[in-house]
């Protein structure tokens, strides 16, 4: 059995990014996306600051809630072996209507591939009233190209 991380949010986040759970390396090092080829802070960095993406998680998280975004998983735990979310078994969601409750700046939800907008789907059906947006996911196992995955993420802005 796996687990995910606690929200990264606050009062001032308008944007709730969630992926599935955790991979192997970012379980680990207990830190959102640690391994060194998932995209998703080269997307960040690219879109809200510049290049090259520091090191340092602490510097990586307040990115996210310098620009009103917040994150999390749409799992709370679940069984898996590797990485790859084809692989999870008896899922259980985290608590995202109590999330949005406890901040109602939250104005609509993207998902960091299909597989977390299908679980998400499969747990809450259409009971949260917030647009909701698939984005390619920022794991190396999507091989879109990174400028293709860039230019889809970048409807972050609007």
């Amino acid at each position: 059995m796996i687990c995910s991380f606690p929200p990264l949010a606050d009062k001032h986040s308008r944007i709730l990014i969630l992926g599935t759970m955790p991979g192997v390396q970012s379980l680990q090092k207990q830190q959102y996306y640690a391994h060194p080829q998932n995209a998703f802070w080269k997307i960040m960095f690219s879109i809200f600051a510049e290049l090259p993406v520091p090191p340092d998680f602490e510097s990586r998280k307040q990115l996210l809630i310098d620009n009103g975004i917040a994150l999390w998983d749409v799992l709370e735990t679940c069984e898996r072996e590797g990485s790859l979310d084809t692989n999870i078994k008896n899922s259980v969601p985290n608590k995202i209507p109590e999330l949005l409750a406890e901040n109602p700046n939250i104005k609509a939800i993207f998902f960091n591939g299909k597989e977390s907008h299908r679980l998400f789907t499969k747990a809450f059906g259409n009971t949260i009233p917030l647009p909701q947006f698939v984005m390619p996911s920022t794991s190396p196992a999507n091989t879109m190209k990174f400028e293709e995955k860039l230019l889809k993420w970048k409807s972050l802005l609007v």
